[in-house]
């Protein structure tokens, strides 16, 4: 049976992580990045591009169903999310990625473009939204909740009940005790111990975490 084709946008060293991730289940076409001086991350595999690069490779394929995936870690959760929707318009099927290595339990939710990588966990009850990363060896523990965009780090940690909104990122190492609620667009650094809810767009660091500064206008009433 013939395997089910995909592609990756972003190029960089994600893409290497991804490809290692889909092993034999998917079929990798092509490999797309908006940068111009991105090196092409295979050498069996083309790098298209741009999204002109890509639609005229779209034209020119034939019409069957192709998967993706994007390859852009970081922090950079809103663009992924924008790229994500980009393509499902252009007709591509968002793809869910689970290493091999991976724990999800069986009533726990991944959202479309979700990537679950090497020793991660994702347990009972949590729901992981639409283009989320839970890094190498990262654990979101029963009854999370993680919005639209969210990453969370190699080696980070989410206690029960936790709630992280979209675009935020939880650094490599750190650690968010039950049920705090992280607000939209923040960034908990990495080693952090995250010990009391967070507001949209904080930046915060430390062990207890502290905000140092807003990524965005801070909201009217900082927690």
């Amino acid at each position: 049976m013939a395997r089910p084709d995909i592609v990756l946008w972003g190029g960089t060293g994600q893409a290497k992580v991804l490809r290692e991730l889909i092993g034999d289940d998917f079929a990798l076409q092509a490999v797309f990045d908006n940068s111009p001086t991105v090196a092409p991350p295979f050498a069996d595999i083309p790098l298209i591009r741009g999204w002109n690069g890509f639609l005229e490779w779209h034209a020119a394929r034939e019409p069957r169903p192709c998967h993706f995936l994007v390859a852009i870690g970081g922090d950079r959760g809103k663009v992924r999310v924008e790229i994500q929707a980009q393509l499902e318009r252009a007709g591509l099927l968002a793809a869910v990625a689970v290493h091999r290595t991976a724990f999800v339990a069986r009533n726990a939710r991944l959202g479309p473009g979700s990537q679950i990588l090497a020793q991660a966990a994702v347990c009972v009850e949590a729901e992981v939204g639409t283009a989320c990363i839970v890094n190498t060896s990262a654990s979101v523990d029963h009854e999370c909740w993680l919005g639209h965009g969210v990453h969370v780090a190699p080696g980070a940690h989410l206690a029960g009940e936790v709630q992280v909104g979209d675009f935020s990122m939880i650094g490599a190492g750190a650690t968010v005790l039950p049920r705090i609620r992280i607000g939209r667009h923040c960034v908990v650094g990495a080693g952090a111990v995250v010990t009391r809810d967070l507001p949209d767009g904080a930046v915060a660091y430390g062990n207890p975490a502290r905000i140092v500064r807003y990524a965005s206008e801070p909201p009217a009433t900082p927690a």
